[in-house]
C-alpha cells in the first residue's frame, strides 16, 4: 500500500499551481523572458498520496480496530459484572443461611431452657405437697376401679387405661426425672393437677379428676385421646 504523506501532497499542489502560473505568464505576453525554472526536486510526488479507495480501506481498518477494540471493553466490563454478582448472591446466601442457623439456636435454647424451668417448677410443687399433704396408701387394683367408678362409661374407661397403663403402669408416684411428668397421667408438669386438688401429688382420684378433665377437653373424650396415642406416642 502506498504511504501517506500529508507534506507531499502540500508541495505537489504547490508545484502545480506554480507550474500554471507560469505558463499562463508567457500566454500573457511575457514574451523574452524565459519561464521559471520551479525546482521540485524535494517534492513528494503526487503518486504518493493513496487513492480514493484505499483512503476508505484505510478508514474502514481504523472502525474495525475501534469496533474490535469497544467490544473487546464490553466483554469485560460484562464478566466483570457477573462475577460481582455471583460474589453477592453467594454472600447473601451465606448470610441467609448463617441467620437461620443462629435462629434456630435461640429456638433449641429458649425450649431448652424452657423445659428446665418446668422441671424445677414441678420439683418445687412437689417439694412443697410433699411437706403438706400426707401420703394416701392406695393398691394398684384400687386405683382402677376408682378410675371407672369416676369416668362411668365403660368403652371410655378402657380408652383411659389404655393410656394410663402405658404412661405410668397405674403408679400414681410415678415420677419421669428428665422431664417433670408426674403421675397417673403423666401430667407435665405434675404441677398442673393442683387444678384438681391440692394433694395431686399424693391422691390418685386427683389424679384421675384433672387427667380425665385434659383428655375431654384436649381431644373430646379419653377415646379420642387414645386415639392420638397411638399415632403419636403421647398425648
Amino acid at each position: 500500500m502506498t504511504r501517506i504523506s500529508v507534506r507531499g501532497v502540500a508541495v505537489a499542489s504547490a508545484t502545480v499551481v506554480t507550474a500554471v502560473g507560469a505558463v499562463a505568464g508567457v500566454a500573457s505576453g511575457s514574451e523574452g523572458k524565459a519561464a521559471q525554472t520551479v525546482d521540485v526536486a524535494g517534492a513528494t510526488l503526487l503518486a504518493d498520496v493513496p487513492s480514493g479507495a484505499q483512503a476508505q480501506t484505510i478508514s474502514d481498518n481504523f472502525s474495525h480496530q475501534a469496533s474490535a477494540q469497544q467490544a473487546s471493553a464490553d466483554a469485560a466490563a460484562k464478566k466483570a459484572a457477573e462475577e460481582a454478582a455471583r460474589q453477592k448472591a453467594a454472600a447473601d446466601a451465606q448470610a441467609k443461611a448463617d441467620a437461620e442457623k443462629a435462629a434456630q439456636a435461640a429456638e433449641e435454647k429458649r425450649k431448652a431452657d424452657e423445659a428446665a424451668a418446668n422441671r424445677s417448677k414441678a420439683r418445687s410443687a412437689m417439694a412443697a405437697v410433699e411437706t403438706a399433704a400426707p401420703a394416701v396408701k392406695v393398691a394398684a387394683g384400687s386405683v382402677q376401679e376408682m378410675a371407672q367408678q369416676i369416668i362411668g362409661n365403660d368403652a371410655q374407661f378402657q380408652c383411659f387405661s389404655q393410656i394410663v397403663k402405658r404412661e405410668s403402669g397405674w403408679n400414681y408416684t410415678a415420677s419421669n426425672a428428665s422431664s417433670g411428668a408426674y403421675g397417673l397421667v403423666q401430667a407435665l408438669p405434675g404441677s398442673k393437677m393442683a387444678s384438681a386438688g391440692a394433694d395431686w401429688r399424693t391422691n390418685p382420684a386427683t389424679q384421675i379428676k384433672w387427667g380425665l378433665g385434659y383428655m375431654n377437653s384436649r381431644y373430646g373424650s379419653p377415646c379420642g385421646a387414645w386415639t392420638f396415642w397411638q399415632s403419636h406416642h403421647w398425648y
